[in-house]
């Protein structure tokens, strides 16, 4: 990799705006505006790694598609026609269209609600775990990539909404030692309106295996079910999502305490171009040298 082993992150916002190779990660809740900013950047400069898209298209597209074909194959004529190789099928997950590793990781419950047996949802879980562990870990990788092909000069990771879950120290090292870690905090407002938004429309989610045994448990003595196969999908993610986003705040605090320096929802709303991206980046800097959030 000839460009990543001799970068220095940038300590202060001087040196940031000063810097010929921006790197940055983006850091937060799902939902905050992450992929929104990233849009913000103009393609002909910024190079757009999505941990989401690197897992959906390297580490979990054959997973993704098989899932796909086994929908397909209760279909007698689709199957036929699969079966002698006559149409093929591929997913289309795109960054802005993540919609079929979303629909691969499915939701718990009632098999005839689309809910997926906990056996099957565990071990989904655990292959993501996986796939987005690796997948963040390729970022020196891409970033010589972006220069050496692209002849792209600046790079933004944007880290999903469960990476807080990875308990793997080398992810946050790695992407610490290429690229100025921006943790985007929640305000009270922010933190309201995106519990909201998860009940209106609830959608498949990661989940620390101690934390869904626990609160599975606790859901199923609480409505009377004996078995998984009762549960409703979507009221389960509902019921479970506002917990979800309290256990992910502190370990948010903590990784951005070692690794990060920080801006507010509110400040990232004001951004409306590269140069205020770059100017709050910069800003977030110096203020960590001074000890303020």
């Amino acid at each position: 990799m000839s460009d990543s082993p001799s970068h220095t992150v940038p300590s202060s916002g001087r040196a940031f705006l000063e810097c010929e190779h921006k790197r940055v990660t983006l850091l937060g809740m799902s939902g905050v505006g992450k992929s929104t900013l990233a849009g913000c950047l103009p393609a002909d400069r910024w190079f757009h790694y999505s941990g989401d898209y690197r897992i959906g298209t390297r580490y979990l597209e054959e997973e993704i598609v098989d899932n796909i074909k086994a929908q397909c194959m209760e279909l007698p004529f689709v199957r036929d026609l699969l079966r002698s190789d006559s149409i093929y099928i591929r997913s289309n997950l795109t960054i802005d269209n993540l919609a079929p590793l979303s629909t691969y990781l499915g939701k718990l419950g009632d098999p005839n609600l689309g809910g997926l047996s906990l056996p099957e949802f565990k071990r989904r879980q655990q292959l993501h775990l996986e796939a987005e562990t690796q997948a963040l870990l390729d970022v020196p990788r891409f970033i010589d990539k972006a220069s050496r092909i692209y002849d792209l000069p600046h790079f933004l990771i944007d880290a999903g909404g469960s990476l807080c879950e990875l308990d793997d120290p080398s992810v946050m090292q790695c992407l610490a030692a290429h690229s100025v870690v921006l943790y985007i905090r929640t305000t009270d407002s922010d933190e309201e309106a995106l519990v909201a938004r998860a009940q209106h429309a609830p959608k498949p989610l990661y989940y620390r295996s101690a934390f869904l045994d626990s609160h599975l448990e606790t859901y199923m003595q609480s409505n009377g079910y004996q078995f998984v196969a009762e549960i409703d999908p979507d009221d389960f993610v509902r019921w479970v999502f506002p917990m979800l986003f309290t256990a992910r705040l502190p370990r948010y605090e903590a990784i951005a305490k070692q690794y990060a320096v920080s801006v507010s929802t509110d400040e990232l709303h004001t951004v409306r171009d590269e140069q205020d991206f770059v100017s709050l980046v910069a800003l977030a800097l110096d203020r960590r040298s001074t000890g303020a959030r």
